[in-house]
């Protein structure tokens, strides 16, 4: 069981203060909660791509290398790369440098997004939103697998023979599927035998349960190995000393985003009772004490069958020292006891 952290590396208003620190200040904090993630013993930092003024890593693989050389064992992947927008071959060189200068520990998260400012910003069409993520995988998951690749596209120029360097450490360079709970998505990742990533961020995780056995079912019958393809799940959470100190901290910035978002989108308004009642058990926010947090992936673990969690800390704009101790705790408290108690379940399955 593999557990991290990925962040969208935000840059909204303080909800206590108002204020907003500047896009190089939050960049430099990420460099320093990667770097402490991997000190506390997790297994990997996730870094999404946002074109808009509120986030400020629309360049994830430049994020990720400025900690990948003081990092030892820790894998750097991008959590989504929007790959719909973005040039298939610039995406593998920019990993492939990644994957170098880490000693072979990048990865590749591909997703079509779930913001759309990145498609005018590059110049691309919104009615060809599904037909762009599926030639654009075509080609990256090609790069991947050759050194000298032709390609005939209709979103992409074409190009004949033509050597894509520098070469990744690891061979093929890992691209994994990141869904928001698409059957469509889980589907293709199944086909292709590609690594799945769900986004939890709403109603109970279980829910997602039928979506994992659809993958499975899906990769088994196009000949892929199930037992080699692990499933990841992001969640937004935060975890402190105790229950009611993180459930309070954590609850402003993440009203302040969701109501943002939810305006954008016409959601309804988010108030404490909707916070509350996702961060209890059966919900999707992972807020608490060690312990808590501890046993509520455990709970995901049994019954959906995720092999790797990440937490997504901050939502919104926290102090930075509070997500450091955050980030701590879920390597040092958290991720022992997840480690142990599934160790433990998993030897008495197989008895």
């Amino acid at each position: 069981m593999e557990l991290g952290i990925s962040t969208f590396v935000e840059t909204t208003p303080d909800a206590q203060t108002g204020k907003v620190i500047s896009h190089a200040q939050r960049l430099r904090e990420v460099v320093e909660e990667i770097i402490l993630a991997d000190q506390v013993g997790l297994d990997v930092f996730g870094v999404g791509e946002h074109h808009r003024e509120d986030f400020a890593a629309s360049a994830p693989a430049m994020v990720l290398a400025a900690a990948a050389t003081q990092t030892k064992k820790i894998r750097l992947t991008s959590a989504v790369t929007v790959l719909s927008s973005d040039d298939p071959v610039r995406v593998f060189q920019d990993f492939s440098t990644l994957d170098g200068l880490s000693n072979g520990r990048a990865e590749i998260m591909a997703g079509r997004g779930s913001f759309i400012e990145s498609f005018p910003l590059f110049g691309y069409d919104l009615n060809d939103y599904h037909e762009l993520f599926e030639e654009k995988l075509e080609l990256l998951l090609e790069l991947c697998r050759s050194e000298k690749v032709t390609w005939k596209g209709k979103h992409r120029p074409s190009f004949e023979n033509l050597g894509i360097y520098p070469r990744p450490v690891q061979d093929p360079l890992p691209v994994w599927i990141g869904s928001g709970g698409n059957s469509q998505s889980v589907v293709r990742a199944g086909l292709l035998g590609l690594p799945l990533v769900l986004a939890i961020i709403g109603g109970s995780p279980l829910q997602f349960a039928p979506l994992v056995e659809l993958y499975k079912r899906t990769a088994a019958r196009a000949g892929h190995d199930v037992s080699k393809l692990p499933i990841a799940s992001h969640s937004h959470g935060f975890i402190a000393e105790d229950n009611e100190q993180a459930a309070d901290t954590f609850f402003p910035s993440t009203q302040a985003v969701m109501n943002v978002i939810g305006r954008e989108r016409g959601w309804g308004h988010y108030d404490r009772a909707a916070y509350d009642a996702s961060r209890s058990f059966e919900g999707a926010l992972y807020v608490g004490d060690p312990e808590t947090v501890a046993q509520k992936i455990i709970h995901l673990r049994k019954n959906v069958g995720v092999t790797r969690f990440m937490l997504h800390v901050p939502l919104g704009t926290m102090p930075h020292e509070q997500v450091m101790k955050a980030i701590e705790l879920l390597g040092t408290e958290v991720a022992p006891r997840v480690r142990e108690e599934i160790s433990k379940w998993e030897a008495q399955g197989e008895k």
